[in-house]
């Protein structure tokens, strides 16, 4: 233990049953050696970057963005505040910087971690519910992309499926049945008036090439809610990475 912090983890339990992004292979996990046989333990994983808590980085959507590997810790740990808009936020919302802003003071070059509540949604919840926490979460569009950029944040971390909203991801067209309710819910007949095609998963798209990446699928607990600390992210040091699953670590003074 660090003398006069209390650690805080922010991280899935990470298993086999652990549901990767939808439309992605979810893990497999098996013995290559055991205890029976060769008298060791042995395991094989096989699995996507994108299952459980992980860092998306920049290779993942910019062909000369940078890898894991060359992403410093001193850019992986910092300053960081938790702006819980659980209460502002349902099914298919789209969440507003004058939101986080209400509930937190954001400064420049922060880690953002962004409470949306739908970590109690998540795969080893009592209340699991992956139609909810993948494809029904809130999620923002240009503006919340926007400002993002004018405030430089280091990095964000959700506490659901993705960062941007998933009626602005493929999951608009692979569950069009979803895409009819968050149409109902915006009284809109196209989903093009909110999430236009230009800014197609902008939350990957058009701050990745600004450095400003993002973890998805973390968890906060409701202590830190609304309270500045420390984070950290530690992803395996992987080169050539794309995105890597992640432990992600609050610290706060005792």
């Amino acid at each position: 233990m660090l003398d006069g912090y209390e650690m805080h983890d922010l991280t899935q339990p990470w298993s086999q049953d652990t549901p990767a992004w939808p439309t992605y292979d979810n893990p497999k996990i098996w013995y290559e050696k055991s205890l029976d046989t060769e008298k060791v333990n042995g395991q094989k994983i096989e699995f996507m970057n994108h299952t459980g808590t992980h860092l998306d980085g920049e290779k993942h959507f910019i062909a000369h963005g940078r890898d894991i590997e060359s992403m410093p810790l001193e850019e992986l740990v910092g300053d960081a505040v938790v702006a819980d808009i659980s209460d502002k936020v349902g099914d298919y919302d789209v969440y507003t910087s004058e939101m986080i802003e209400d509930v937190c003071d954001v400064q420049k070059g922060d880690i953002l971690f962004i409470h949306t509540g739908y970590q109690e949604y998540a795969w080893h919840k009592e209340n699991a519910d992956p139609h909810k926490f993948f494809c029904k979460h809130p999620g923002p569009n240009q503006e919340f992309a926007d400002w993002c950029k004018e405030m430089e944040l280091e990095y964000l971390i959700l506490d659901c499926g993705s960062a941007d909203h998933p009626m602005n991801t493929v999951i608009r067209d692979v569950r069009p049945e979803l895409a009819a309710e968050a149409r109902e819910k915006h009284g809109v007949d196209d989903l093009d008036e909110i999430f236009p095609p230009e800014g197609y998963q902008l939350m990957h798209t058009e701050l990745f090439p600004e450095g400003i990446v993002h973890v998805e699928n973390a968890q906060v607990p409701e202590e830190l809610l609304n309270e500045r600390v420390q984070i950290g992210t530690f992803p395996w040091r992987f080169r050539g990475g794309e995105s890597s699953v992640s432990r992600v670590v609050a610290f706060t003074e005792e």
